[in-house]
C-alpha cells in the first residue's frame, strides 16, 4: 500500500521514467511470448526456438539495467533522517523501491500479454496477417504455466536487481592519513599511540627511557626524604610544564616511555592523547580524517581484457558459422563479453578524460570540467560504456545488412529499439542523477559570482571530451565486431 501511495504521489519526471520501465518490460515480454509461439509452431526445430529465447536475454538485461537506474534516481525512496523512527529505515525503503519496480514491470508484462492476444485474434476473433504470424501459434492453445513464467521473468529480475543494488550496507570507515602507528624498532604489534616514522631515533627522544632504565636497579633502602623531594620536584616540573603548554596538549619535543622502554607517543605531537575504548583499541580524539577521492581506473585493464576476449569469441563464432545462418549463440556471448568489458572500462576512461582536460596548464574552465568528470566517473562511466557497446553492435548490424542484404524482421527491430532505448534512457537518468548530486556545488559557484555561461561551457566541454574519446572507440569496436560477420 505504501508503494502504491508513493507511486501515485510521485512527480511527473519520476512517472515518465517508470513509464519507460513499463514500456521496456512490455517489449521484452512480447519478445518472450513470440519465442514461445515459435516453439509451439515449429516443434521440429527446438534449436531455433532456443536461439530465439537466448537472444531475448539482451532486451531483458537492458530492461533490468534501466529499472535499476530509475530506482536509484527516485527521490521518494532515498533514506532521510528521521524516517527510521516511523519504521521507514533503509531496509524498508529498499523493499518499497523493489515493490514499485515490480509493479511497473508487471504493468508492462500485462500490456505485452494483451498485445500478443490481440495479434492472435483471441480478443477480436480475427488474427493479424503479416511477418509475425509464424510466431503467434495461431490455432493452438497457449500453455498457461509457460505464459505466466515468461511474463513474471521481467518483474522478478528487475525487483531482485533493485533490491540487490539498494540493499543497506554498513558504512565503511574513512581512511585517515596518519592512522598507522609505529612502535620501537623490532617491537611486536602496534604502538599504544600515534607516532611518526623516525621518532624513535630523534635526538632527545630516549632520554626519558634511559633515565627510567638507569634508576630501575637502584637500592630499595633509599631514604623517605629523598623520595619525597624527588616527587615534589617532579610535581613542580609537571605543573610548570602544564602551565607553559596549551590546554589539552603536550610540550613539543617530549616523549613518553613505558617501563619496558617502548616509545608510546610522538615527540612533536601537539594533539591530545588517544582515548581507548573497552576493547583496548585506541581512537583518535579529533575524529577520522576526510576520505581521499578514490580512483576509478583500477578496473580499466580488466575491462580491456574482457573486451578483447569478447571480440575473440565473436570472431571465432563468426568464422565457424555458415553464411546464410542466423547469428549463433557464440556471437551473442561475444557481444555480451564486449558489453561487459566496455562497462568495466567506462569509469576509467571517463576518469582519464577528466585528467586530460586538466593537463598542460589548465584554466578555470578546463579545471572545472575535468574535476566534475573525475567526480562523476562512477555515475556516468558504466552507462557510457554500455551505450558505446550498443552503438557498436548497431553499426555492425547495419554493415552486415548492407553487405548481405539481410532482412532482420520486425521482431529484431523491436529488440533493437528496446535495447537502444533502455541504454540511452539509462545514460540520461544517470546524467540527471549526477546533476542533482552536484547541485550544492553549482549553487555555491553561483553565489560566489560564477556566470551561468561558464557552467554551460564546462558542460559542453565535458560532452565534447567524452565524445572525442568514446566516439573513435565505438568505431574501432564496431569495425572489429563486423569483420567476422561480413565474411
Amino acid at each position: 500500500m505504501l508503494a502504491l501511495r508513493l507511486t501515485r504521489a510521485a512527480r511527473l519526471a519520476v512517472q515518465l521514467r517508470r513509464l519507460l520501465v513499463a514500456s521496456a518490460s512490455a517489449g521484452t515480454g512480447f519478445l518472450l511470448l513470440c519465442a514461445l509461439g515459435h516453439a509451439l509452431t515449429h516443434p521440429d526445430a527446438p534449436g531455433a526456438s532456443s536461439l530465439r529465447l537466448a537472444w531475448c536475454a539482451a532486451p531483458l538485461a537492458a530492461t533490468v539495467y534501466l529499472a535499476v537506474a530509475v530506482a536509484r534516481a527516485d527521490p521518494g525512496t532515498r533514506p532521510r533522517p528521521g524516517l527510521s523512527a516511523i519504521g521507514l529505515g533503509p531496509g524498508r525503503l529498499m523493499a518499497v523501491s523493489a515493490t514499485t519496480t515490480a509493479l511497473s514491470a508487471a504493468l508492462g508484462s500485462v500490456a505485452a500479454l494483451l498485445g500478443f492476444l490481440y495479434l492472435r485474434g483471441d480478443l477480436t476473433g480475427a488474427p493479424v496477417d503479416g511477418a509475425v504470424s509464424g510466431v503467434l501459434a495461431l490455432g493452438q492453445r497457449l500453455p498457461a504455466p509457460a505464459v505466466v513464467t515468461l511474463l513474471a521473468l521481467v518483474p522478478a529480475a528487475a525487483s531482485a536487481a533493485v533490491a540487490l543494488t539498494l540493499r543497506p550496507r554498513a558504512p565503511r570507515p574513512a581512511p585517515s592519513a596518519g592512522s598507522r602507528r609505529y612502535g620501537r624498532f623490532g617491537a611486536y604489534g602496534w604502538g599504544a599511540a600515534r607516532e611518526t616514522f623516525g621518532a624513535y631515533g630523534r635526538y632527545g627522544a630516549r632520554l626519558a627511557s634511559a633515565s627510567a632504565s638507569a634508576s630501575a636497579p637502584a637500592s630499595a633502602s633509599a631514604s623517605a626524604s629523598a623520595s619525597a623531594s624527588a616527587s615534589a620536584s617532579a610535581s613542580a616540573s609537571a605543573s610548570a610544564s602544564a602551565s607553559a603548554q596549551p590546554a589539552g596538549g603536550r610540550p613539543a619535543g617530549a616523549a613518553q616511555a613505558d617501563p619496558g622502554g617502548a616509545l608510546l607517543t610522538q615527540a612533536s605531537d601537539t594533539r591530545p592523547p588517544a582515548t581507548t575504548d573497552g576493547d583496548g583499541s585506541a581512537r583518535d580524539a579529533t575524529g577520522p580524517a576526510p576520505a581521499t577521492p578514490r580512483s576509478h581506473t583500477t578496473l580499466l585493464p580488466w575491462g580491456i581484457a574482457v573486451l578483447t576476449a569478447g571480440l575473440a569469441v565473436e570472431t571465432y563464432a563468426g568464422d565457424t558459422a555458415t553464411r546464410d545462418a542466423a547469428p549463433s549463440a557464440g556471437v551473442l556471448l561475444g557481444w555480451a563479453l564486449a558489453t561487459l568489458g566496455l562497462a568495466l572500462a567506462g569509469p576509467g576512461l571517463t576518469h582519464l578524460c577528466g585528467r586530460l582536460l586538466q593537463a598542460v596548464r589548465p584554466g578555470a574552465l578546463r579545471l572545472l570540467a575535468g574535476r566534475v568528470l573525475m567526480e562523476e566517473s562512477h555515475r556516468i562511466g558504466r552507462p557510457l560504456g554500455v551505450v558505446c557497446a550498443v552503438a557498436s553492435a548497431a553499426y555492425a548490424a547495419a554493415a552486415l545488412h548492407d553487405a548481405d542484404a539481410t532482412d532482420f524482421g520486425p521482431l529484431s527491430l523491436i529488440g533493437a529499439v528496446v535495447v537502444a532505448g533502455c541504454t540511452v534512457a539509462t545514460l540520461l537518468t544517470a546524467a540527471v542523477e549526477a546533476k542533482h548530486a552536484r547541485s550544492d556545488t553549482t549553487d555555491a559557484l553561483l553565489r560566489l559570482g560564477a556566470p551561468p555561461t561558464t557552467l554551460r561551457a564546462a558542460a559542453a566541454l565535458r560532452a565534447g571530451a567524452l565524445l572525442a574519446v568514446f566516439g573513435p572507440l565505438t568505431l574501432v569496436v564496431a569495425q572489429l565486431a563486423s569483420l567476422p560477420l561480413a565474411r
